[in-house]
């Protein structure tokens, strides 16, 4: 038989065929994301707070190419000079524990119960619920016996509580290992992510900002689950209303609402997508960029500068470079900094200097609604100047006031 596909005229001899096999772009695309990390740097693994955070700023190319390539950001940023801060204080890890050891004391009762009364509290109760061992070798096996608990659990038809599961999400051509809090299985065979978190809860309602972090993140968990729902024979509902517990107002017991999840499972959706998208960041490098901490400061500033980032407040509580990112951006004098909302209603003036310029009539398009908005701004700011008394008017005045109330001698 030949060695070679297709066929050959008969009684020729074939020669050997030298045309080395082509790569694949997948092989390609962890070949140059290596060289970016370091050849010997290993690659630091997503979770799912790493891929909320890049849903929450899906424009920054530097984090989804440092992502992407698997770059430690937190020894980045020491070897810029500009150390995070970025994490959850030793106290709070702590506090965190206690509690979510708390909600799930006696084989997640009190989970469960807040589950049936939050999110399906039409079924029974989950009296009796089962909780399968998920224990197994390595991230792998835990994920392959998390799917197999699912499985048994969605046929089974009670209600079942998975402690801390493992989860597998493709992210970009690679696998991500995510653990949710817990994953509860309803009567009707349907999923619903757990979140547990330790800030408060006060008279029903949460810090909003603090919410939507665990809803971003609850997405990226309801994602992976619905990769392993689509691998069964009768695919499961993966409920997009998960459930929240936190702690009641200031005390040690547990509180818990449904949150509506859809839009940031949307967005999520999109940004792990365009993820794909950073073989074309990649490629806009400069031959020979390298973000591996080891290398000199000044060589991982200019490899990090090569790379645009959007900054904005929102960064310092989710991404480990936002200080040096926040020190740049203070340099350009870019008004991102400022916050998103600012810069939408700002269109194409990106910088400080643009916004003043536009607002003194020096530059901008007297049509342009921002450029428009800024000059009346500044004209109304300088005539409430100007109808203010003078300095030394108003001086006089004071120490007019003062004499008027002082006793008599």
């Amino acid at each position: 038989m030949s060695e070679f596909h297709g066929s050959a005229s008969r009684g020729s001899t074939p020669g050997p065929n030298r045309t080395p096999p082509p790569a694949t772009r997948a092989k390609g695309l962890r070949h140059r994301l290596a060289e970016l990390r370091g050849p010997d740097v290993p690659a630091k693994a997503l979770d799912a707070r790493a891929l909320a955070a890049l849903a929450a700023n899906p424009g920054c190319a530097r984090r989804a190419i440092l992502d992407g390539a698997g770059v430690d950001k937190a020894r980045l940023a020491s070897a810029l000079g500009a150390p995070s801060a970025f994490g959850q204080s030793q106290f709070a890890l702590t506090r965190g524990n206690a509690f979510e050891a708390k909600v799930k004391a006696d084989g997640g009762a009190e989970l469960l119960r807040l589950a049936h009364a939050r999110l399906d509290p039409g079924a029974a109760p989950p009296e009796g619920a089962a909780v399968p061992d998920l224990s197994a070798h390595g991230p792998e096996g835990r994920a392959a016996r998390t799917a197999l608990a699912l499985r048994e659990a969605a046929r089974a038809g009670g209600w079942t509580l998975l402690d801390h599961p493992m989860l597998a999400l493709d992210v970009a051509g690679s696998l991500a290992f995510l653990e949710p809090d817990a994953v509860v299985v309803h009567p009707d065979g349907s999923w619903s992510v757990v979140e547990i978190k330790s800030f408060p809860m006060l008279d029903g309602s949460a810090d909003p900002s603090k919410v939507g972090a665990a809803a971003r993140q609850a997405a990226v968990y309801v994602l992976a689950l619905e990769e392993v729902a689509a691998r069964l024979d009768a695919v499961p509902v993966v409920r997009h209303r998960i459930l929240l517990v936190c702690p009641k107002d200031f005390s040690n017991l547990p509180a818990a609402s449904a949150v509506d999840i859809r839009k940031q499972r949307a967005v999520t959706a999109r940004q792990l997508t365009r993820l794909t998208r950073i073989e074309e960041i990649a490629r806009t490098l400069p031959e020979g960029t390298c973000f591996a901490p080891d290398r000199g400061a000044e060589e991982l500033t200019e490899a990090v500068a090569a790379v645009p980032a959007t900054y904005a407040p929102e960064c310092l509580s989710a991404c480990e470079l936002a200080f040096h990112c926040r020190e740049r951006s203070r340099e350009e004098g870019a008004v991102t900094r400022l916050g998103r909302p600012l810069r939408a209603e700002l269109g194409g003036l990106t910088t400080v200097e643009d916004v003043l310029a536009a607002a003194h009539g020096e530059q901008g398009d007297p049509d342009d609604p921002a450029v428009a908005a800024l000059r009346r701004a500044a004209a109304l700011r300088a005539e409430a100047l100007a109808s203010a008394e003078p300095p030394a008017r108003a001086e006089a005045l004071t120490d007019a006031a003062h004499r008027e109330v002082a006793p008599c001698p």
